[in-house]
């Protein structure tokens, strides 16, 4: 895989990509050979579709030399399509992206991608809405699914995939956020991670207890472990966007109590205030006040999963993506941490928050949309998946059907495998709705130090959210 900086390339492959499109014009339309399954949409519109020359003969033809070359499509080489690549400068989207991309090519030797990157962050947010704005967009794109995407102007900008063979193996919590007006729009590229509670399974045995179901489960589990002696719920107000977990992990409990709740608030028509389901997780965050270790306002989240794996704090409301960060600096007790959602107030209704992976997405107006569903479908498949687990350690189980994690995966990662066979998942609300406050850091911090009740931090938060939607433009605000 070729790797091209943002600004130095596009001059170049402007020129190519007029050459490849004489060349292609000039060597007719060639057959793709498909050996992924999972790829099959782009045989839509292979040549192989076409009745050969000796179809279409008249019968007097029909004793021609038998030793006549064939006019069959199948004997004709194939064309050669380069396909351009854009994706963030991260480390481990670059391993990804040259992991799928040399595996792809190997199996679609006709095909060539050259990637480039771009920088991460609200840079990159501008650098794609320039792209897009321009019309010079890469044919395929990786880029955030949820509410992001959705500001891409998808309808103008994106290939429709509704319907793409491949698209049925996707977990429905994850259309939900690459989908826009009723259509989909993206392939996941990557694993999930889950939004619940880390917990030390050693200190769980020690005192006999079991994961719970419910909230009120989680909190029996609490007391008892403050009564042992040991740090019941590890703190970490340092780095203040920690003190956010127990409300946002609370959100698959507020989709399953209000299912209309992320298009309702989103409209201006739903507040955290007054939706029961929705001010649930203030008070769920109220209810911990106290049961923290002492140094909870200046530790910090390094602090926090050393407690953690040396067993000094029991239980950790926190996101999976931290699992690489224990298993580097806490080798010998990654085995001792487990997971579990973040319970609503019935056992029955037991279920996980996920933060969705990104996606990758193809430019509608690209010039070679055949070449590029193949690739984007070969990413969608249990085989790409399989390829990004060989560069990339999941902190999630994979959002395709029938992608298995590596077998080597911590088990704090398996854990999370049952809310997903069960189909007992949900994006966070972040993933559905575009509306968050900048300051819910602060407010959450007050309620989980015991300074503000659930209900004032509530309303807080509703008027916190104002500004932003109007900045956003959105409808009925």
């Amino acid at each position: 895989m070729t790797i091209a900086s943002a600004g130095n390339t596009r001059k170049y492959v402007a020129i190519l990509s007029g050459v490849l499109l004489l060349g292609g014009l000039l060597a007719g339309c060639g057959s793709s050979n498909d050996n992924d399954k999972a790829s099959s949409s782009a045989n839509n519109s292979s040549s192989d579709n076409q009745p050969s020359a000796a179809n279409n003969s008249s019968n007097a033809n029909t004793n021609a030399d038998a030793n006549a070359p064939s006019t069959n499509d199948t004997d004709k080489p194939q064309e050669k399509v380069k396909l351009t690549l854009l994706i963030d400068n991260q480390q481990d989207t670059v391993n990804v992206a040259k992991a799928l991309v040399d595996a792809f090519q190997a199996k679609n030797p006709n095909i060539t991608i050259e990637t480039e990157t771009r920088p991460a962050g609200s840079e990159g947010d501008n650098f794609v809405k320039t792209r897009l704005s321009t019309g010079d967009m890469n044919d395929v794109f990786f880029y955030n699914s949820g509410s992001l995407m959705q500001a891409l102007n998808p309808e103008q900008n994106i290939l429709d995939v509704t319907g793409e063979p491949w698209e049925g193996d996707v977990i429905d919590s994850f259309k939900q956020t690459v989908t826009f007006n009723g259509k989909q729009y993206g392939a996941p590229y990557n694993s999930s991670m889950g939004g619940g509670w880390f917990y030390n399974k050693k200190i769980y045995a020690q005192l006999g207890l079991s994961v719970p179901k419910t909230w009120d489960e989680l909190m029996a589990n609490t007391k008892k472990i403050k009564e042992a002696g040991i740090t019941a719920i590890i703190g970490t107000y340092k780095d203040s966007w920690t003190s956010q977990l127990i409300m946002l992990a609370d959100y698959y409990n507020v989709q399953a109590e209000a299912p209309t709740f992320a298009a309702d608030y989103t409209a201006n028509k739903a507040k955290y205030a007054t939706t029961p389901a929705a001010l649930r997780g203030f008070e769920k965050l109220q209810e911990t006040a106290g049961y923290m270790n002492k140094d909870y306002l200046a530790a910090n989240l390094d602090a926090g999963l050393k407690m953690l794996a040396e067993g000094k704090g029991a239980q950790y409301p926190m996101l999976t993506f931290v699992i690489p960060t224990i298993a580097q600096n806490n080798p010998d007790n990654i085995n001792d941490i487990g997971f579990f959602a973040q319970p609503g107030d019935s056992a029955d209704k037991n279920g996980l928050t996920v933060w969705m992976p990104g996606a990758a997405y193809i430019y509608k107006n690209g010039q070679h949309l055949d070449e590029a569903k193949k690739f984007v479908a070969f990413i969608a498949s249990p085989e790409g998946m399989a390829v990004v687990g060989t560069v990339s350690k999941p902190t999630g189980p994979y959002v395709i059907k029938g992608a298995a994690i590596p077998d080597d995966v911590p088990q704090v990662v398996k854990d999370m495998l049952p809310y997903f066979d069960s189909g007992m998942t949900a994006p966070a609300l972040e993933f559905v709705s575009p509306v968050k406050g900048p300051n819910l850091p602060q407010i959450t911090v007050e309620v989980g130090s015991g300074h503000k009740k659930a209900a004032d931090a509530a309303a807080d938060y509703d008027k916190d959210v104002e500004k932003q939607a109007q900045q956003l433009g959105l409808a009925g605000w």
